[in-house]
């Protein structure tokens, strides 16, 4: 991976992704380019100089000069900023994904992510009770117990418009793609029953070779509750027109159950203590590894990561 040099020229640099790799790779002519994707996440469009002394054809001279990385086809590292295009030239605001960080949604404070407890041994020695945890950390061995759970908003995050306003259907959000690290975990329904040994977790879409599994959610179908309407009258994050909202629990691998393989090669050995309520997490005796979810609307493309901790007891 490195940078380009776009000092002069304007470069287009495009691969393919790895479902498209694989049918070139299968010669039988089923590769056939579709759809595409372009993104911008390293411009800063800040840098537009309408004061610039050498004239109107300069003001964006230091945003088109600006070093661009060179495309890459891990997923969970490119394009976390689409660009999209919209017929109306009427649009003030774009719709966003936010955090509803508060109540049993809430993100633990300390580490401003999610705490993912991967075994019961874990889980004993940070709670008091399987079903009461603090807020921001998730039973991992047993997700359906505890009622925390990853909730984020999408709508149009302004004042200036009414919460009660209808949302421009070419900026509402009805499917989602939800993905996470195969390996570290897996996605559960925000209320639900299972067992340590039977499961219960939402079955993913697919699997790439990063090991990055993709869950697809539709409002409406499948009755897993996950994508609801976002209410007008409900306390959100989102200030104005109401989209949708994305509701799921976060469990742990088997692999993080049963090994500290993942967390040896992956993860880092605790440095600061963390408390939930009179059991402290200390440094010698936890490790964790450090990953996101990642949340996509299907219709405007706007990413939202979300920070995830996975936590092992290991003595």
């Amino acid at each position: 991976m490195g940078f380009l040099d776009n000092s002069g020229d304007i470069i287009l640099d495009a691969v393919l992704t790895d479902l498209g790799r694989k049918r070139l790779a299968e010669g039988n002519g089923r590769f056939s380019i579709a759809k595409f994707a372009l993104g911008d996440d390293e411009i800063d469009y800040g840098l537009y100089d309408k004061n610039n002394t050498s004239g109107s054809a300069y003001y964006d001279i230091s945003i088109l000069q600006t070093p661009v990385l060179e495309a890459f086809t891990n997923n969970m590292s490119s394009m976390k900023s689409r660009l999209m295009s919209y017929s109306e030239n009427d649009l003030l605001y774009l719709p966003t994904i936010a955090i509803w960080n508060s109540g049993v949604s809430a993100l633990y404070t300390d580490t401003s992510s999610y705490l993912i407890l991967v075994d019961q041994s874990t889980v004993d020695a940070l709670t008091t009770d399987n079903n009461s945890l603090d807020d921001g950390i998730f039973n991992g061995f047993r997700p359906d117990l505890g009622n925390n759970f990853v909730r984020a908003d999408q709508g149009l995050d302004t004042s200036q418009l009414s919460p009660e306003s209808v949302i421009n259907p070419n900026l509402l959000e009805t499917q989602y793609f939800v993905q996470v690290d195969n390996r570290l975990g897996f996605l559960y329904p925000r209320t639900g029953t299972s067992t340590a040994t039977t499961g219960g977790q939402f079955s993913p879409t697919s699997i790439d070779d990063d090991n990055i599994a993709t869950y697809v959610f539709t409002e409406g179908t499948g009755g897993n509750d996950v994508v609801v309407p976002l209410q007008p009258n409900a306390a959100s994050q989102i200030q104005g027109p109401r989209g949708s909202r994305v509701r799921l629990k976060v469990g742990s691998s088997l692999s993080l159950r049963t090994s500290t393989f993942l967390f040896d090669q992956l993860g880092t050995t605790g440095t600061a203590d963390i408390t939930s309520g009179t059991k402290t997490l200390s440094a010698a005796n936890y490790k964790f590894i450090d990953s996101t979810v990642r949340i996509s609307g299907v219709s405007t493309g706007y990413t939202l990561d979300i920070p995830v901790r996975f936590i092992k007891k290991t003595v």
